[in-house]
């Protein structure tokens, strides 16, 4: 009997290792849905894109459609001016807008981390541009640059300038003019995160520094900035990223004009597909901003030391 039971009992453990096998496995399950859809909407567009750069799409000239191996890309980099004049102009815009909206960022998230009366209503005036979206935030920028209602004629009212001066028509200031339009949108997005990362610096090492007899200013640049290092390469980072990928603002304002002198690469790359319809050429045009993104990326994170410890 008892050896009976012996050779009885073995069966009780695999039936207790299967029950475990499948809490293990329920993470996997549950995630599985939101996997084949982002696999959907996100590795299926990129795929497509990459396909179709090697591709002469366009719809409305079906007989040239058709394998175009590598010649959209040689198009690109021996055929086409317009492609080497909005890749400098994207350089200069996210060059100028992250710089700037780091650097006023910076003072804003300094300013609302004081204590002072109304604090919180200061920092929701502060941040509040940043829930506004992008097509809304250049409707209310064409309205401030319009020449009959908006800022130029107040300011010719007081004798400064001309009546009708349009500061988005002329060349000397179209870039200026949409620089202070995309800082007042993207400086709350760096201020929310330097403030997310000032509110966890210890007031001890400000307290010790100040016994040590530090200003504000050393203070500043050796308590509070290496602090605030990560939070402020990652930011620039995704900001840089956005800015450059920067469309619905430019398109609203400008168009690319006047004299094609504010059009981005996206903003070509959206006017060769959405317009012209070259697909084909879109996307190898699409590929090669991506490359240039990701090489960028990378070379920025390596030479910052993200998240790594200074000497």
């Amino acid at each position: 009997m008892a050896q009976a039971a012996a050779v009885a009992k073995p069966p009780a453990p695999r039936r207790r290792r299967r029950a475990s096998a499948t809490p293990r496995r329920l993470p996997y399950l549950l995630i599985g849905p939101a996997v084949l859809l982002m696999l959907g909407f996100i590795a299926y567009p990129v795929i497509s894109v990459f396909y179709y750069s090697l591709q002469h799409y366009n719809p409305t000239k079906p007989w040239r459609d058709g394998f175009a191996g590598l010649d959209n890309f040689v198009r690109i980099f021996t055929e086409d001016p317009v492609f080497r004049d909005t890749l400098v102009f994207s350089a200069k815009w996210v060059f100028v807008e992250v710089g700037l909206q780091l650097l006023f960022g910076l003072a804003l998230a300094l300013i609302v981390n004081q204590t002072f009366v109304g604090r919180g209503v200061g920092r929701a005036l502060v941040f509040s541009p940043w829930a506004v979206s992008g097509v809304l935030t250049s409707a209310i920028w064409v309205l401030l640059y319009n020449s009959q209602t908006g800022i130029t004629r107040y300011l010719a009212d007081m004798g400064i300038g001309s009546y009708g001066t349009s500061w988005l028509s002329d060349t000397s200031t179209v870039f200026s003019a949409a620089v202070v339009a995309d800082l007042w949108r993207g400086v709350p997005f760096f201020a929310i995160l330097i403030l997310a990362d000032l509110q966890s610096v210890s007031k001890d090492l400000y307290e010790a520094a100040e016994v040590d007899g530090a200003s504000r200013l050393k203070q500043f640049w050796h308590i509070t900035l290496p602090h605030l290092k990560d939070a402020i390469i990652l930011s620039t980072l995704l900001r840089a990223v956005w800015e450059f990928n920067n469309v619905d603002l430019l398109y609203t304002l400008t168009g690319g004009g006047p004299a094609g002198v504010t059009t981005t690469l996206p903003l070509y790359i959206a006017n060769t597909s959405v317009d012209a319809h070259d697909f084909g050429y879109a996307s190898a045009l699409t590929t090669v901003a991506f490359v240039i993104l990701l090489f960028c990326s990378i070379v920025y994170l390596r030479l910052s030391k993200f998240g790594g410890e200074d000497k």
